[in-house]
């Protein structure tokens, strides 16, 4: 297993990733860490039904409100300890949450995951990986490179202990725009899962960093994505 592939080239939305490797039509799916459901709307277009857990308050709160998902439930929770019976899944989607697990319940995420999974069921965990010119100037302010490693070597473990089968590697980047820096401290900055407080120095820092990437089309960047694509054997 790879941590990060320098190499490829692929650019594409995540979506085409997805779609391409996991049988959708008709299956029970799980989200853990599904944040504005901006994901999970499309899948849900595809699939039986959709339990999708988030374990921000704020955002959840917001999650509920939606009203023409009706193949979609919106629950309060964590990948630690998900609200499931077992072996109710076909599919469980991650998508760059798990190094968001607190780094001591990461095991136990993945049990749990597999726990849920039906027998041959795929969990599908897409991380961001720790490079790229975006990731450069996220690091000035909220540095992720302890938890993505640990989030990795909890996959390792799980592969290696034998409760997953390593199904695929994948490796990708997926592009990423911003109109101007009002839109990345919306986006970024601004969220509710994390409070990040910047000084002014630092904050003038961030924003320089990003500037230099600002054209007459807004700012764009290409995110490197690894998906470790497991079944539950």
């Amino acid at each position: 297993m790879m941590i990060a592939n320098p190499s490829a080239e692929r650019v594409c939305d995540e979506h085409e990733i997805y779609e391409a490797l996991l049988p959708l039509t008709g299956a029970h799916v799980l989200e853990l860490g599904c944040g504005k459901a901006e994901k999970t709307r499309a899948i849900a277009q595809k699939v039986n039904s959709i339990l999708a857990l988030e374990v921000d308050e704020i955002q959840h709160g917001r999650n509920v409100q939606v009203t023409d998902l009706p193949n979609v439930s919106f629950e309060l929770g964590g990948a630690q300890e998900i609200p499931a019976d077992d072996a109710s899944f076909d599919l469980v989607f991650m998508f760059k949450s798990l190094h968001h697990v607190p780094m001591a319940a990461m095991d136990d995420a993945l049990d749990e995951i597999r726990r849920v999974l039906k027998p041959g069921g795929l969990a599908y965990i897409s991380e961001p990986v720790f490079a790229g010119e975006f990731n450069e100037i996220l690091r000035l302010f909220h540095d992720e490179q302890k938890v993505r490693e640990a989030a990795f070597a909890a996959v390792q473990r799980a592969v290696g202990a034998g409760r997953f089968e390593l199904a695929g590697q994948h490796f990708f980047g997926t592009p990423s725009n911003f109109e101007s820096f009002e839109q990345f401290e919306d986006r970024i900055l601004r969220v509710t899962h994390t409070h990040h407080q910047l000084s002014p120095q630092l904050y003038q820092l961030v924003k320089d960093r990003f500037m230099r990437h600002v054209t007459p089309a807004g700012a764009q960047f290409v995110m490197p994505i690894r998906v470790d694509l497991l079944r539950k054997v």
